[in-house]
């Protein structure tokens, strides 16, 4: 098959080098506001470079990845399904809610295929995770606990516009909790702080957060996120439940150091990269999409997914503002 990426900066070249690797991709055709990015993404993975969205959506592409800014989202998943092209976008949908939801209501009832990226779905621990909720080997829930921790801020334009830390880290916790739990979130209470980069409080952010999650069948789960974690990229999840638990990312690459007597795990080098730790995951993740594309599967992230994890985001971002808790319902009428 034959697909169009819209956006080649780091994630979109990465992606390009994805596919190009994929038994299921004979082609691509690439395209960037910046068309030396697109050029050095085609010198180096192959590809057809042209000159516009437009361009690329006349090239004969059977689907097309979107791996641009934020706020070129909504117009590039519209496009994709207007001319009946299934559609992956890099998360998030649009830059607020509101237009999200726009977009949620221009596709619906389409019957274009449309896939969020949402990579952690297709790392094997994750996976492992909600099967085994699912088979219930775990019992009934009682706590879970979800990490993403950053060895380092990432640059001061890209905080100034990633509209927050929820919304930009946090959610990737948002959406696997309830995609291993099968459950939805009903309350949230965000605390947040500030001991790092200026520049992250000077945008109105916080670099270090927690939030309390209620799930409709009242399990407790605790999120934690940093901007500054110089051990490494800390990604983990606990689940525990009333017959056994279980952990994501409790292997040797985590960065994390023991201090007990004669313990040496974890003994590998840490992770330091987020395309490190889900390389894996990032290729299941798009093989998924060639899936989607060729009709054999149906999306495994779609728009209303992403934007659930959303207003989990939302939610949290008015809780850590006005110091209270906020339901999940409440932003939705906002």
């Amino acid at each position: 098959m034959r697909i169009g990426i819209l956006g080649l900066g780091r994630i979109g070249a990465f992606h390009a080098e994805t596919l190009s690797g994929l038994d299921a991709v004979d082609s691509l055709v690439l395209t960037d506001p910046f068309a030396d990015a697109a050029k050095s993404a085609a010198e180096r993975f192959g590809g057809e470079v042209v000159d516009s969205p437009e361009a690329l959506l006349a090239a004969g592409v059977d689907g097309i990845v979107v791996a641009a800014a934020t706020d070129a989202h909504p117009e590039l998943i519209l496009a994709g399904v207007e001319a009946g092209v299934p559609v992956f976008c890099e998360k998030p949908v649009a830059k607020t809610m509101a237009a999200g939801v726009q977009v949620l209501k221009a596709v619906e009832g389409s019957g274009v295929p449309i896939q969020i990226g949402f990579n952690r779905r297709f790392d094997a621990g994750f996976v492992a995770a909600r099967t085994a909720v699912q088979a219930g080997e775990l019992g009934k829930l009682h706590t879970v606990r979800s990490t993403t921790l950053d060895p380092a801020p990432p640059p001061a334009a890209y905080i100034a516009a990633s509209g927050g830390i929820f919304r930009d880290c946090s959610v990737h916790d948002f959406d696997i909790i309830r995609w291993v739990t099968g459950r939805e979130v009903t309350e949230v209470y965000a605390v947040g702080g500030n001991r790092g980069a200026d520049f992250i409080q000077e945008a109105g952010d916080a670099d270090t957060t927690g939030a309390i999650l209620t799930l409709d069948d009242d399990t407790i789960a605790v999120v934690s996120n940093s901007r500054h974690n110089a051990r490494g990229y800390d990604v983990r999840m606990e689940i525990h439940g009333f017959t056994d638990s279980i952990a994501v990312g409790l292997e040797d690459k985590l960065p994390l150091r023991s201090v007990e007597p004669g313990v040496t795990f974890p003994s590998g080098t840490p992770h330091d990269f987020f395309m490190d730790r889900f390389t894996a995951a990032y290729r299941a993740e798009l093989t998924a999409f060639t899936e989607l594309v060729a009709g054999t599967r149906t999306s495994p992230c779609t728009v209303a997914d992403a934007l659930e994890a959303g207003w989990i985001a939302e939610a949290c971002t008015l809780s850590l503002h006005e110091h209270r808790p906020v339901t999940i319902e409440e932003v939705r009428q906002a």
